[in-house]
């Protein structure tokens, strides 16, 4: 098959009217191993901002339960993604999502900037190691998709265009990214989720852990206090991501069959199969604790 055939499918359909279908081709035929790896980095990076951090450390689940969790966000998503959001399934997957959210004190400011890096982070991962850029064509869509599903999450005042996106993201984490040491655990956690992973799990920890790091910005190391890798380790790590696109560009051929998230051999806590339904956590009350409300102000 031609290698540039999907995108051909994809500048074909409409991307305000047709944005599933043209998500769906990316992340499951054209892009399947970048978009996975630009979304994990993209929920990592949340961690550092201290009020998103420090909630996921005191529900214990991503400390604890690391890979149930990681599996549990994969197929929730993976759902709305293979069956539509205005499916049942897919609105079984929104349904549960929002109900483990609405459990804690979560803000719409946060809830918003969490968005915004699901549509930033892998249109800019593409453009730095994809074997090719998405087209703005395709960023229009990745877009509309996402502010779809923020609608759907009941996320208010969401960006309309993309660049207004990478905006708030950038502004949100220069304003918020700050140390905090349950955070950084949140962090050490994933980072060590990592070194499991196939082929990673065949490398020594330590530098399954230098390559992950040689990948971010000097700004979300500092917020973690994670040693800033060395310029050498940057730059062998960074040129082994942008010769695997070369090697998929010149070497290989469109995915004929999409590759969902249940099929990844990273997602491994349901062998037997799962129902979206009883994925995540069913918490009674939430363990953060929540301010008072401020008392209305009196007139005269």
């Amino acid at each position: 098959m031609n290698r540039f055939a999907l995108r051909d499918r994809t500048d074909r359909l409409d991307a305000t009217t047709q944005h599933e279908e043209i998500v769906r081709l990316l992340g499951t035929q054209e892009f399947p191993w970048d978009i996975n790896q630009a979304l994990s980095f993209a929920l990592f990076r949340t961690y550092a901002v201290p009020s998103i951090g420090v909630l996921l450390h005191e529900t214990g689940e991503f400390t604890a339960r690391t890979q149930k969790r990681y599996d549990d966000t994969v197929l929730i998503l993976d759902t709305i993604l293979e069956h539509g959001m205005a499916s049942q399934q897919g609105r079984a997957a929104f349904r549960r999502m929002n109900q483990m959210h609405g459990a804690y004190d979560i803000s719409n400011d946060d809830m918003r900037y969490v968005l915004s890096t699901f549509v930033v982070t892998p249109v800019r991962w593409l453009a730095q190691y994809g074997w090719r850029a998405l087209t703005p064509h395709e960023v229009e869509a990745w877009t509309h998709y996402y502010r779809e599903v923020g609608r759907h999450m009941g996320i208010r005042d969401i960006p309309e265009t993309y660049e207004a996106f990478a905006t708030l993201m950038d502004d949100y984490e220069a304003r918020n990214f700050a140390y905090d040491d349950r955070a950084r655990a949140v962090a050490d956690a994933t980072l060590e989720l990592l070194t499991t992973f196939p082929p990673s799990n065949r490398a020594p920890k330590r530098l399954v852990r230098l390559f992950a790091r040689s990948l971010m910005e000097d700004f979300l190391l500092d917020a973690f206090r994670y040693e800033r890798p060395s310029a050498l380790s940057r730059f062998v790590s960074r040129s082994a991501l942008k010769l695997r696109g070369k090697f998929v560009r010149y070497f290989l051929s469109p995915r004929e069959e999409p590759l969902y998230g249940r099929h990844l051999p990273n997602v491994r806590t349901y062998p037997q199969g799962y129902d979206v339904e009883k994925l995540g956590t069913f918490p009674r009350t939430c363990p953060v604790h929540h301010r008072p409300p401020e008392s209305p102000p009196t007139g005269t």
